[in-house]
């Protein structure tokens, strides 16, 4: 066993440095996109339970009354494309 110290760096040259630093923010990106995805998801998902919930309330009546249809669905469309785009 040595009992030099040599306090855990090395020296290397640019390319070597500069191929671990493209590697380091590759691997970081990805990790970030994958968890921006995986919020994104989440919240689709959460955006659409409601619905589907709504809509399987009361299975045995043939009509659904949605009284501002048109104004509720391009709110709903509006929020999907922050989540899409975001």
């Amino acid at each position: 066993m040595s009992d030099e110290f040599d306090f855990g760096f090395f020296a290397v040259d640019e390319a070597e440095l500069e191929a671990v630093q493209q590697t380091t923010a590759k691997a970081e990106s990805a990790e970030k996109n994958v968890l921006t995805l995986s919020d994104k998801c989440d919240t689709l998902y959460n955006m659409m339970m409601p619905l589907l919930n709504n809509l399987a309330k009361n299975p045995e009546k043939d009509y659904i009354y949605w009284p501002n249809r048109l104004d509720k669905i391009e709110q709903f469309r509006d929020k999907l494309d922050d989540v899409y785009k975001g």
